[in-house]
């Protein structure tokens, strides 16, 4: 891509080479001019230096079908969301009534159902599904009911800062009273912080993240944990499908929906502080998390800290140590005992990668979870369009989960033709599996209806059920153990 140095739109003001597409300007004229001019900064729905031009028709192409499924996503926006409340309502009332549809109307009959008493909270705090209830779960705890830490992993085992943070990947999408609930009472552990951060971008409440200590006193470790992608939320997916960029001087090309998502300023980009007023108002993910850590690290002079996050926020999960050390923190750093991320997409280019290898390579400290046909670590691409890169330690599981080292997952960028036969028989052994794994590995590996539908709906698109968290949760306890130290 060529283009002059400079930004005439507030987006890029901090850099001097981006692209940030921009879905909501698309019409149908403009979406199918990119396809024959290479102009594209004369294109509405693409920002970038004045002048830029692609050249290349396949460039061109991918950023169209970014476009067209952000327009898709945003359109369905409303009725998904609507779809996504009424679908976790019903999941939890049945839930609450034993599990079962029949139980479910016996009880009615019998005017002894337990209804859901819920609250509405206020926006400042409020979490994605704007209700609250220590009893409430998202859909992806609802899909996985499991709370408890595997006892068999105990503090010391090769394996435990990777079963640790997966589970606490996973709660990271329930409401703040379920966290702090199954952080103190199931884990006996402590909780330190709950954040529903701001994104100065889409000007909404998009990043949720918490905080947990291993001991209410003298703790010797801290999770920070992202939330990640909800399944019902088509914004958040937006994210995963963008490939907007902007390129930071001595750093890299780096996502531009994930540097909003963690704290990305609109008009100053990252500078090393914001107002304080932000921390309680409008907390940016980065900055608050930050500011907690440095107090938390300082009060705890042997504590040590890991980073994850499934999803989004395994990408958010990265990025913090990246601006950590864009901003120098070198000292905070130097107590970062490993980032783990589970089901992660691509974060930026091959500088990037030179760049944090320098903080996480030796020793190895980056652990990146991919399950078998899992499609967001897979995108966005690494080709000779756009050169997103992994990096970091790949830990690849396959339906069995068996895990193995490898330096990219396989059929990196899931669309060749030569997988589809075998991403869909896999897909069918998955359903197949899930009436079996509760016998073969455990009643606590059981899996229900509901996980039996979703991994029905593999076999129309395979790469969605092997995202769920649960997946690499089955990873971590039955496989990852084989692979040697990871913490």
């Amino acid at each position: 891509m060529s283009g002059a140095s400079g930004s005439e739109g507030e987006d890029g003001g901090f850099c001097s080479d981006f692209m940030v597409l921009r879905p909501g300007n698309a019409r149908f004229y403009h979406l199918f001019h990119l396809l024959w001019s290479c102009n594209v900064a004369e294109n509405p729905t693409v920002d970038c230096p004045v002048g830029t031009e692609i050249a290349e028709w396949r460039r061109r192409w991918v950023v169209f079908v970014s476009l067209v499924a952000q327009v898709l996503l945003l359109w369905a926006k409303k009725p998904v969301a609507l779809l996504g409340g009424v679908t976790e309502y019903w999941m939890n009332l049945l839930t609450e009534n034993g599990g079962g549809v029949i139980t479910l109307i016996v009880k009615a009959l019998q005017g002894n159902i337990t209804l859901l008493h819920l609250e509405r909270i206020d926006r400042i705090s409020q979490v994605q599904s704007t209700l609250t209830s220590v009893n409430y779960l998202s859909c992806v705890g609802l899909l996985d009911t499991r709370i408890e830490l595997d006892r068999k992993i105990k503090p010391g085992n090769s394996n435990y800062h990777a079963a640790l943070s997966v589970m606490a990947a996973k709660l990271a999408y329930e409401n703040e009273l379920v966290i702090k609930t199954v952080i103190e009472k199931h884990w006996q552990m402590k909780s330190v912080a709950f954040y529903n951060c701001w994104n100065d971008f889409q000007q909404e409440y998009t990043t949720q993240a918490y905080m947990l200590a291993d001991k209410p006193a003298d703790a010797t470790l801290a999770v920070v944990s992202f939330g990640g992608t909800r399944p019902f939320d088509t914004e958040q997916w937006c994210v995963d499908v963008d490939f907007s960029w902007y390129e930071i001087p001595g750093v890299g090309k780096i996502h531009g929906g994930f540097m909003k998502a963690l704290g990305l300023q609109r008009r100053g980009g990252w500078p090393r502080h914001v107002a304080d007023h932000h921390h309680k108002d409008k907390p940016f993910a980065y900055y608050a998390i930050r500011e907690r850590l440095r107090r938390f690290l300082s009060e705890n002079a042997n504590a040590r800290f890991v980073v994850t996050g499934h999803s989004l926020g395994g990408a958010l999960a990265v990025l913090f140590p990246t601006i950590l050390a864009l901003h120098g923190e070198d000292a905070m750093l130097g107590r970062l005992q490993g980032v783990y991320t589970f089901g992660q997409p691509r974060v930026g280019d091959e500088d990037v990668a030179e760049f944090m290898g320098k903080y996480l390579d030796e020793p190895s400290r980056y652990f990146r979870f991919v399950y078998c046909n899992d499609i967001v670590p897979r995108v966005p691409y690494d080709d000779a369009a756009f050169q997103f890169r992994h990096f970091g330690t790949c830990l690849y599981f396959d339906s069995l989960y068996r895990g193995r080292l490898v330096l990219e997952e396989p059929n990196k960028n899931y669309f060749s033709l030569l997988t589809v036969a075998p991403k869909y028989l896999n897909a069918a052994w998955e359903l197949a599996r899930s009436f079996l794994i509760g016998y073969v590995a455990g009643p606590e590996y059981a899996e229900g209806w509901l996980v039996r539908f979703a991994r029905a709906a593999g076999l129309v698109i395979p790469g969605l059920p092997p995202h769920s968290p649960r997946d690499y949760m089955n990873s971590t306890r039955l496989g990852a153990g084989s692979l040697g130290r990871q913490s």
